[in-house]
């Protein structure tokens, strides 16, 4: 009788079996624990990316306080599932918030200058770029996510305002002075410059102009930045620098031609080299380190691969432009000597863009991370809610970008300067006929960007 009490009890309280023994002094532990596991199903729950899985092969615990241990056990792997899966509606709105932030920095650089703008020229600049501060000031401007909501009819309207400013700066609506027509010239320079490729005038594709960095690669830079896996960090490298790929592509100084089978070996080079720089250090942090310790050392993995990635993909891209050179202009934008290319000038072109690429990875990748755990408000905040973690590193990432992405273009003026005597020869003894016939001493050239 007493056996058969101490099974049926056994099904609901594994403690119960100690105090139920059957009358020759055995214990029927090990009958209850067979009955116990044949009947315990396999447990399996799935949260974002994490799971918990239970066997039917692994033994109910017959320790005292065996049943708490398994709940504690139990809600310990139901707190990491929660703290891993990602909260998409609040990641939205922390994308949406940083690309409004991007736009309102640079909405607040141009208000503030508004009064200060010089007279309109299309050769000319609206920012000093002889300094890092002017620079700074003009990519910012030319990189407001803001932008993009422009039609190619406006694009267009624009334009032809800015082909057509010496009409408007001459014949001013009534109530309005030069200094505000000025203004409206400059705004509708950089809506028009945005959208337009400075050498063909061919519309830039959205996704591939630099005032949609921000809104469409900085998504991306997260998805990497989150990756936990190998195959999920090579995924988004690959995404990541295919779209660089493209925007090297269609920023590059257009003046070299670039044949469809040469940007072919170019992208496959540049995508190849990005794809076994993550899959290399993936790989030696994955065989040096635990599981645990490796999960959590692959979001750093993003910032080297990233920087080495984006510089072969930048480098590669354009290296083109190198053989076949680009055209050495003056200080008016005139071509010195048509039909002719410098490779001197094209090269520089192509290694500043390239260092400035790399100095981008810096704010996007390394900052976030920094910020988030030295920043104790920060820091504090995500320890008590840790499913806002992959939402707050959403918003300093873009902001990050947002900020980053000008001051490292901003490094080198878009328009480089070259000694005559550092050019080839041929650009030696080139006289400036509207400068009284004095030889050239400084040509410029369009690095782009």
């Amino acid at each position: 009788m007493s056996l058969r009490i101490g099974i049926a009890a056994s099904r609901y309280c594994p403690s119960i079996v100690r105090a139920a023994r059957p009358h020759n002094g055995t214990s029927i532990n090990k009958c209850t624990q067979r009955r116990s596991d044949a009947a315990s199903p396999s447990i399996l729950r799935f949260r974002g990316k994490s799971t918990a899985t239970t066997t039917s092969n692994a033994p109910k615990s017959t320790t005292p306080g065996g049943g708490s241990a398994a709940a504690a056990k139990e809600a310990a792997a139901s707190e990491a599932s929660s703290s891993e899966s990602v909260p998409i509606g609040t990641t939205l709105v922390a994308m949406t918030l940083a690309i409004a932030t991007v736009s309102a920095g640079a909405a607040i650089a141009e208000k503030s200058t508004a009064s200060m703008v010089p007279k309109f020229d299309p050769k000319q600049q609206r920012f000093d770029q002889s300094t890092f501060i002017g620079r700074l000031s003009k990519m910012l401007l030319g990189c407001d996510p803001s932008l993009l909501v422009y039609s190619g009819e406006e694009v267009k309207r624009c334009k032809a305002m800015v082909d057509d400013y010496e009409t408007h700066l001459q014949n001013l609506p009534e109530g309005v002075s030069e200094t505000e027509m000025s203004r409206t010239l400059w705004e509708a320079q950089r809506i028009a410059s945005a959208a337009l490729h400075p050498d063909t005038g061919d519309t830039i594709p959205r996704p591939f102009r630099m005032s949609g960095y921000v809104p469409y690669n900085g998504p991306i830079c997260v998805a990497m930045v989150a990756s936990q896996s190998t195959p999920t960090l090579l995924f988004w490298s690959w995404v990541n620098q295919s779209q660089n790929a493209l925007i090297n592509y269609y920023n590059r100084n257009a003046s070299s031609e670039m044949t469809n089978a040469t940007f072919a070996k170019s992208y496959a080079a540049a995508v190849g080299s990005a794809l076994a720089v993550a899959f290399g250090l993936a790989t030696l942090i994955q065989r040096r380190y635990s599981p645990a310790q490796a999960k959590n050392l692959l979001k750093w993995v993003a910032f080297p691969s990233a920087v080495v990635a984006s510089s072969l993909n930048c480098y590669i891209v354009r290296s083109p432009e190198i053989d076949s050179g680009v055209p050495l202009v003056n200080s008016n934008g005139d071509d010195v000597l048509p039909n002719e290319t410098s490779k001197i000038a094209a090269e520089r072109g192509v290694n500043s863009t390239t260092l400035s690429r790399a100095l981008l990875q810096a704010p996007v990748y390394f900052l976030p991370p920094v910020l988030m755990g030295a920043i104790p408000l920060v820091k504090n905040a995500l320890l008590r809610n840790p499913a806002m973690r992959v939402p707050v590193t959403t918003y300093l990432l873009l902001v990050c970008f947002g900020i980053g992405l000008p001051a490292s273009v901003a490094i080198f003026p878009q328009m480089g300067e070259i000694k005559v005597e550092d050019a080839e020869e041929k650009y030696h003894k080139l006289q400036d006929e509207k400068n009284g016939g004095k030889p050239y001493e400084v040509l410029f050239y369009n690095k782009g960007l």
